[in-house]
């Protein structure tokens, strides 16, 4: 078994899509790995968030 990586961007930074994000993911078989956020110069809210995720996949052959 190998892991596969999945990563997605979005530029929409609040509880509701993430929380669509991670439902959406996990629920086709994902496993969340790490959420990373990009801040803006002028504020405290980030401006993007990239949330990746894992799964096992068996080994081509």
């Amino acid at each position: 078994m190998s892991l596969e990586y999945k990563v997605v961007e979005t530029s929409d930074v609040t509880a509701e899509s993430l929380e669509e994000i991670l439902n959406e993911w996990t629920r086709a078989g994902w496993t969340l790995d790490s959420m990373q956020f990009a801040m803006r110069d002028a504020s405290k809210r980030p401006a993007m968030a990239f949330v990746s995720f894992t799964r096992s996949v068996p080994d081509s052959e």
